[in-house]
């Protein structure tokens, strides 16, 4: 099959998938087990509204790619709460959906997975395929963005209610991306 053949079958795909996804999954998701290209060019001045995020069936459908900022996210964040030094040794040693090159998330990047409501309070949208992220009262991830205001304290974000800020608790729970600039790019 040419290149041309398999991007050709690869977009009927996406767009079968996309025909056949019924009102409450087509808002913020689809699924496929086509290889690419079913993503979008990323770029942070895109806003999309529909099949923003898609399930990544050939990576054991453990895995979420985001297509507004081209990052790709687990689809189920870690259980544990876990110290900043474990928390990113753990992305780095991760290979979930068969792929390693995971990373802490900086703090725009998990916050970029919010949408604010009209009262001003962010959560996951409608729709969306994560499963298992903690919104209960206290709740919040590390990031790899270190706080300007103390050298000792690293950004977190909460997705109870979009809330973030710096922090040197002991442990947060954490949540491992790949794609990006990581942490080096600040």
């Amino acid at each position: 099959m040419t290149t041309m053949n398999r991007k050709t079958v690869a977009l009927a795909a996406v767009f079968g998938a996309v025909l056949t996804a019924g009102p409450a999954t087509a808002f913020a998701q689809l699924s496929t087990a086509a290889n690419g290209p079913y993503y979008a060019t990323p770029s942070w001045d895109q806003k999309l509204t529909t099949n923003r995020f898609v399930i990544l069936a050939n990576w054991n459908s453990e895995a979420v790619l985001d297509r507004e900022t081209g990052l790709v996210w687990e689809k189920k964040p870690k259980d544990s709460l876990a110290d900043l030094s474990f928390s990113a040794l753990s992305c780095h040693l991760t290979s979930t959906g068969g792929r390693r090159g995971w990373r802490l998330p900086r703090a725009e990047e998990l916050s970029s997975l919010l949408q604010p409501d009209a009262s001003g309070m962010a959560t996951l949208p409608d729709g969306h395929p994560f499963e298992e992220v903690r919104t209960y009262s206290g709740a919040s991830y590390w990031s790899a963005t270190r706080s300007l205001a103390s050298t000792s304290a690293m950004w977190v974000v909460s997705f109870r209610n979009g809330a973030g800020g710096p922090s040197s608790a002991a442990s947060h729970h954490f949540w491992c991306v790949r794609g990006g600039q990581g942490a080096d790019a600040q």
